[in-house]
């Protein structure tokens, strides 16, 4: 019998299945929000509705040698990242005192907008953040 993993690994894969839907051909992201165990928003990395994506050769960050994490948008990237993703999907009232599950450490783009949004916790393999409520 497998370990029953706790609620952190639970929901890490479940935004790990999210990130296969990603269109970025370096690395597929993927982010969940979740609040008192229901999940109230996903998002994946992806291009806009009706825009072509990395997928169909639309990115030159793709073909880059532009490091993770660095100049997105000086190096060509067009894509909407999935944490912003799923925040977009998610309403306001949901995302209030709740928790962010993705698959790799937001980026210094998307921090300030998850601390503008009302989740409290984001947790990525390896780590968890605490982000202070204002007052």
């Amino acid at each position: 019998m497998s370990k029953r993993p706790n609620w952190d690994e639970f929901y890490l894969d479940i935004a790990k299945a999210v990130s296969r839907r990603g269109e970025c051909k370096r690395r597929q992201v993927g982010a969940i929000i979740v609040k008192r165990h229901s999940i109230v928003g996903t998002g994946y990395n992806g291009a806009s509705p009706g825009e072509k994506s990395c997928l169909d050769g639309a990115c030159p960050r793709a073909e880059s040698t532009a490091l993770p994490n660095a100049n997105y948008a000086e190096s060509g990237c067009h894509v909407i990242h999935a944490e912003t993703n799923a925040m977009l999907r998610t309403s306001w009232e949901n995302m209030q005192d709740s928790t962010m599950y993705v698959t790799d450490e937001p980026c210094k783009d998307c921090w300030p907008k998850i601390k503008n949004t009302g989740i409290v916790r984001v947790v990525y393999p390896g780590s968890q953040v605490y982000i202070e409520k204002r007052p």
